[in-house]
């Protein structure tokens, strides 16, 4: 890989402002963007400051990579030494992120149903690339050519069950987990693999085998099923603490029949990293009957005053701020349950309504965040410079009337306990919305919000420049001032976004790398391709 030279005083400013974003892990390269979230901590701080509020207006569009094919495009792009890598359903790319040119890529076709046809990126450690399937393997390339090292199925593998989330890697482990949580039957599981040969150290069950915990499912009749991963998670690597976010129960929207507290589904869960033992957690969403999963990956930070939080907003439209500071090792084996992490304050981030009212057999319910509002895969993200949470968030309600007689589908069998597809139950997509909030990270309070034309589920990236990027559906690329909220640039690529952004240096000059044009059944929008859109400060602009 190339390195790139920067003038002295720009890298040294560069290294501070990493040092003072480093929440609970290493530091990457501030050039870089090595990992979902950026940061295994999951802040997405970029602390490059070539692009500011001061010339953000100078920025233009740079170079483009079309994809062979038109996809539900989720990809979080990763930069690591001037290449980008990233993903679609069944390819893997590799660009010069400099210029857009491919440096290699490769299509393997998965034995898994398509269902929704998405994969949201690469893990990366020590020159390998590590991916999931549709099919449930974990599949390591070389970073260089693209060549497998290796390909692990997972035992979970079976009717329902892929693996499209992004994992994350680090001290020589791959962490991973598996979707499905809304089939019946299926449960998640969270793997940590061999980064050298795929071989697995340690499996988590959401919800154990036995024991005290299975039994807060209380309805014998029903196949205990849900608290799946399909977005990323965050590793806190001083502490060795890894997060996790788990889905929904299932059947989605009966809590009628499925009884219980149903743990740990819908949880922010801590888990010993080396072990795998869980150490604390906490159930943000109970007796879920609205498809609220608690689903974005749980964003660590040191707040400017030493405050040791998380951030987990989600799909109740909610961001939960948690306290992680007292955090030890894995709960005692014997424990009935683990200890529950303490909640500092809970804001919206989207519109709630009628959120209380019980669902019915005999009429439709209205209420607001639907299944496809509040929070989705790309969570809170943080910044250094205004001590400030950002979180994107889509408008978006629903009318679910539940089925009169609850009946078990087969195995990996979609189980919503409801009346009508997700389409019929949804509010017409001509309704949503989108919105930007910033909190301040110590109390949660909101500083500004932007509300969006259109619905908000692309990364939200903070920058060294006092700038914070995101998209929307409708295709427009958003940047605006961190401490005002006012919009500052804006520009419209024709092609919904639902796709990482990631600043990153490569050449010595700053670029936004933009993952466009999502074409997927399950949203609003459309696309009629696929591509990585580069924006730069055109070259007499580029200090």
């Amino acid at each position: 890989m190339s390195k790139h030279h920067r003038p002295a005083a720009l890298l040294l400013t560069l290294v501070a402002c990493v040092r003072v974003a480093s929440a609970a892990s290493s530091a990457p390269q501030p050039a870089d963007w090595p990992a979902y979230n950026r940061t295994l901590a999951g802040d997405r701080f970029s602390p490059l400051a070539q692009i500011t509020t001061a010339n953000i207006g100078e920025i233009e569009l740079h170079c483009t990579y079309t994809l062979p094919e038109v996809v539900a495009f989720q990809t979080g792009p990763l930069v690591i030494g001037g290449t980008m890598y990233f993903t679609s359903y069944e390819g893997s790319y590799a660009i010069d992120a400099a210029t857009c040119k491919e440096k290699w890529s490769r299509h393997d076709k998965s034995a898994g149903p398509p269902g929704l046809a998405v994969n949201r990126g690469f893990a990366y450690l020590d020159g390998r690339l590590y991916r999931g399937t549709a099919d449930a393997h974990v599949v390591a390339l070389d970073a260089a050519d693209g060549q497998v090292l290796w390909d692990h199925a997972l035992e979970v593998a079976g009717p329902g069950i892929s693996i499209p989330m992004a994992p994350i890697a680090a001290d020589g482990r791959v962490y991973v987990g598996n979707a499905g949580g809304d089939t019946a039957g299926v449960t998640g599981h969270v793997y940590a693999l061999d980064a050298r040969d795929g071989h697995l150290i340690w499996r988590f069950d959401v919800v154990p085998e036995k024991g005290r915990t299975r039994e807060t499912w209380t309805n014998k009749r029903l196949p205990v099923s849900g608290g799946a991963f399909w977005t990323s998670f965050t590793l806190d690597q001083t502490r060795q603490i890894l997060y996790v976010p788990a889905g929904n129960p299932a059947p989605d929207f009966d809590s009628l029949d499925r009884t219980g507290e149903n743990l740990y589904a819908d949880s922010v869960i801590a888990i010993d990293a080396a072990s795998g033992r869980i150490i604390a957690y906490h159930q943000l969403v109970k007796r879920d009957s609205h498809d609220w999963d608690v689903d974005s990956a749980p964003t660590l930070v040191n707040t400017r005053a030493g405050h040791q939080i998380i951030a987990s907003a989600n799909k109740d439209g909610l961001l939960s701020i948690l306290d992680r500071s007292k955090l030890g090792g894995p709960a005692p084996q014997s424990a009935d349950r683990a200890p529950i992490i303490p909640l500092l304050a809970q804001v919206p981030t989207t519109t709630r309504e009628n959120v209380d009212q019980p669902l019915s057999r005999d009429a439709p319910v209205h209420f607001c965040p639907g299944m496809g509002g509040g929070v989705e895969w790309n969570g809170a993200s943080y910044s250094p410079r205004t001590d400030s949470l950002f979180v994107g968030a889509v408008d978006l309600c629903a009318h679910v009337q539940l089925v009169r007689d609850l009946v078990i589908p087969g195995t990996g069998e979609v189980w919503f306990g409801s009346s009508g597809s997700m389409g019929e139950m949804t509010d017409p997509a001509s309704s949503a919305r989108g919105w930007l909030t910033a909190y301040d990270a110590e109390t949660g309070h909101v500083r500004w919000k932007f509300k969006v034309p259109h619905p908000v589920v692309a990364g939200v990236t903070p920058t060294g420049g006092d700038l914070v990027f995101t998209a929307d559906l409708g295709g427009d690329i958003f940047a605006l001032d961190q401490t005002t909220g006012l919009v500052l640039w804006q520009t419209s690529t024709g092609q919904s976004i639902g796709g990482g952004i990631a600043v990153y240096s490569a050449g010595g000059r700053e670029f936004v790398g933009v993952a466009a044009g999502m074409k997927s059944f399950a949203w609003p929008g459309s696309a009629d391709k696929s591509r990585i859109l580069v924006y730069g400060l055109k070259s007499e602009s580029g200090g």
